[in-house]
Order: C-alpha cells, then structure tokens, then sequence
C-alpha cells in the first residue's frame, strides 16, 4: 500500500484548497431553504468553485455528472442534483464538494437542515458531526489508522445510531482517491501507523436506522435500505507532530 507523505509546499496548496472549499460550503449552506432545487445548490457550488480559479474536483469523476453531491433524506452519498428534486420544509440534505487547486485536491461534506426540521433529525446531523471530532481526537502521528475508525463507530453506536459499511473514508493529494482506505467502523487489525504529512478525507456517514445501504438504478445515489435518514461529515485532515489540522474546515465559517 503506498501512501504519500505531503511536502511544506504540496501542504500549503492542499491547505489553500481546503481553505477555498470551506468558503464553498459556506456560501451553499446559505441558500438552503424550502423551494429551492438540488440543482441550484450544484450551480451555486460551482460557480463558488470556479470563481476561485478552481476545478470542481467531482465533474466528469469516473462520469459524476454534477460538481456537488446532493442527497436528501435517506440518500446516503452521491446524490445527482436535478431541477426537479426540490427540497422541502423538514428535509435534510448533505452536501459533499471537492476542489482542485494547482493541481491539488480537498474534499468535505456537511449536512444541513432544510427550514425547520424535527429534534430527532437535528441530533443525527449533530452525532454525525460529532462522531467526525470525536474521531480526530486519534488522528496523530504514532497512532494507528483503525483508532480513528473505532472511536467513530463506538460513538455512533453508543448514541443508538449506525456507521455505513460500504463505503469509506480515504487519502487525498494530487488524486481524490488515494491509499489508504479509512472505515468508519473497526475492522480486524490496528491499521498503519499514522505519519506526519499523510493527507486523510475522514467522512462518517451515519444512518438513523440500520447501516446497509444499496444503489439507485441511476449507478450513483446510494440509500439506506430500510429508507431512514442518513448524514454525513468530512473534512480534509493533515497529519503532523501534534494535534491534526483540518483543511477544510474554518471556524470563522463552520
């Protein structure tokens, strides 16, 4: 498995990335509202995107035919935006984007709700996110890859929810996809030990019900099986000597 370790200069441009994207998600997460399309959410991301001088990092990826991912309700991931899919008051949609700056990537998504949305909603968007931080927390060098998946996992599951197992979390640099593959639930073995400039999209994606999932005949969208509601969360993680930075996060915005 071959892992790349970022240099000063490959770091400053993924963090410049990270930093445009979160500027991305800021200025999506301010349309949402009743009424609107997911399709005028992926035109608003886009232009934010280009305005930067950057490439959406999903059009065109593998044939995705939009440059955000927009999924509603008891759509997992992968959602294809449509002006026909307008988002309703109590809805809850997750965003995923990617930018690619000078040739290098940042990946992120959140979850937003639509108006005014039920409690038990609101605390799967927040134990979702949380899960993500309290992930983190083992993202250091010297720390091995699956403590991060675990701490995900127990903290989802103690809050009675379930972590998707079909899909992954993942390295990041030149490539959206890079080794290694990170889970969001504890498999067997530790996973390698965690380097300083190793680039990691850490993304739980958690579903109110049951964790199986399957695909729409559109060979893109995937839902939860049992059709509950499903969240998600990621950011671009750096790992250093010490705490992890997240590039793709601003708390000035976030």
């Amino acid at each position: 498995m071959s892992v790349t370790i970022k240099s000063e200069h490959e770091i400053e441009l993924m963090r410049e990335a990270g930093r445009i994207l979160s500027i991305v998600h800021d200025e999506m997460g301010k349309i949402i509202r009743p009424g609107i399309s997911t399709m005028d959410i992926n035109r608003r991301g886009e232009e934010v995107i280009k305005s930067f001088g950057c490439i959406p990092s999903f059009l065109n990826y593998q044939g995705y035919p939009a440059s955000i991912c927009v999924s509603v309700n008891d759509e997992v991931v992968h959602g294809i935006p449509s002006k026909k899919h307008i988002l309703k008051e109590g809805d809850i949609v997750s965003l995923d984007a990617g930018v690619i700056y000078k040739g290098y990537q940042s990946d992120a998504a959140r979850t937003h709700a639509v108006g005014q949305i039920s409690e038990e909603d609101q605390r799967l968007i927040d134990i979702t996110k949380q899960s993500f931080f309290e992930g983190i927390k083992f993202a250091k060098a010297g720390n091995h890859l699956f403590d991060i998946s675990k701490t995900i996992q127990k903290f989802v599951e103690d809050n009675g929810y379930s972590v998707v197992r079909d899909l992954v979390g993942h390295g990041i640099g030149r490539k959206l996809h890079e080794e290694p593959q990170i889970p969001n639930f504890k498999p067997i073995g530790r996973g390698m030990k965690l380097r300083p400039g190793m680039t990691l999209a850490i993304e739980p994606m958690v579903n109110a019900g049951a964790y199986e999932v399957w695909m729409l005949e559109d060979d893109w969208t995937v839902v939860t099986k049992d059709s509950t509601k499903s969240a998600h969360y990621e950011n671009t993680v750096l790992i250093t000597d010490g705490e992890p930075e997240l590039l793709s996060y601003n708390k000035d915005l976030l």
